[in-house]
């Protein structure tokens, strides 16, 4: 079907300079198979670049006739938390336009909260939270007598703010942040809880998460991606940031949902956990962003049991890049959402 006047306008929402608006080429952004896919499907979907510098002209174009909003915009960008972007998605969906991922669904999902919400679940861990660097030393020392634990911030992206701390045999702590280019460090509790402090403060969400290592993530990070609540596609990293054998993080092989071997972590997903997920976080299946990601590593197990995941995060604010397999599953439940709410039948 050819693009049309009567077509469903689909903004696709993602950071930018001035430059990068008034430019605004479909076929030069990280989404240009997207935009051709949803063309293909008879829909028009448009560039939608968000900075807080033009935050009024971003509003008026998503007031102004748009059906849905797909946004990419990570929690923290160029230094900038995404708090004014996600009062205007608020309004956006109040007025009746598709806001995916909305902020409700980003907050019950995507920040390490959800760790410690799940970890009585089968994918769930050892989690803890702490509220204070007093909370930190009064029971970190303890929980390192068992093995190293990952202190995660509220919200990030890309290893910002995850630090890996282990106690050393000749005292101290040995201390890694996960973000890229990073190097270990010795240091002290005392210097460890100033080094965290800024993670406590309201505008970081007042707290850390805090989980037990998994031994096994020389195995790699299993990447299971989500449309709604559906299966489509996988992406394995074998190096990762806080890999205890090097600091420089490997790529995402990127695989189709019929990868073999993950047929089993794709059913417990599609028909257990992701409903179990949503029960308990209070989100509401149909409320399920477009498009998510879980991130699992491989917990300890008993010999001739089944494989164990152990959750590690959930992305939802800014899913990029995705195995081409996705895009398909997207288109389709775009047109799916929009036909429901036209009151339009599909197949």
């Amino acid at each position: 079907m050819n693009r049309s006047d009567s077509a469903p306008r689909i903004a696709l929402l993602y950071p930018g300079d001035r430059a990068a608006r008034d430019r605004a080429d479909p076929a030069a952004s990280r989404f240009a198979a997207l935009f051709d896919a949803f063309a293909a499907a008879g829909m028009a979907a448009e560039p939608a670049v968000w900075n807080e510098d033009f935050a009024d002209e971003v509003r008026q174009q998503l007031l102004g006739g748009v059906q849905a909003v797909l946004v990419w915009c990570n929690p923290i960008e160029q230094g900038r938390r995404r708090d004014r972007l996600d009062e205007l998605l608020l309004q956006v969906a109040q007025s009746g336009v598709w806001v995916s991922a909305h902020p409700q669904a980003v907050q019950r999902l995507g920040t390490k909260d959800v760790l410690l919400a799940t970890r009585d679940l089968p994918f769930g861990s050892d989690v803890h939270r702490v509220d204070s660097p007093a909370q930190l030393a009064q029971e970190l020392p303890s929980r390192l007598a068992a093995g190293p634990r990952v202190l995660k911030q509220h919200r990030g992206h890309s290893g910002i703010g995850v630090w890996r701390v282990e106690a050393l045999a000749e005292g101290g702590l040995r201390v890694q942040h996960a973000q890229r280019g990073s190097a270990p460090q010795t240091m002290s509790l005392p210097e460890l809880q100033t080094l965290l402090a800024p993670y406590f403060s309201a505008e970081a969400g007042g707290h850390l998460i805090d989980q037990a290592w998994q031994p096994r993530l020389r195995e790699g990070m299993v990447r299971a991606y989500l449309v709604q609540d559906r299966v489509a596609g996988f992406g394995h990293q074998a190096i990762n940031a806080l890999h205890p054998d090097t600091a420089e993080p490997g790529a995402r092989i990127y695989h189709g949902p019929d990868l073999a071997g993950l047929q089993d972590l794709r059913r417990q997903l599609e028909t257990d956990w992701v409903p179990r997920l949503c029960r308990q976080v209070g989100l509401a299946q149909e409320h399920l962003p477009l498009l998510w990601d879980c991130d699992f590593l491989l917990g300890e197990r008993e010999v001739g049991a089944d494989e164990r995941y152990v959750l590690c995060e959930i992305n939802v604010s800014s899913v990029s890049p995705f195995p081409p397999s996705c895009i398909d599953a997207l288109v389709a439940a775009v047109q799916r959402r929009l036909a429901a709410a036209a009151g339009v039948a599909t197949d």
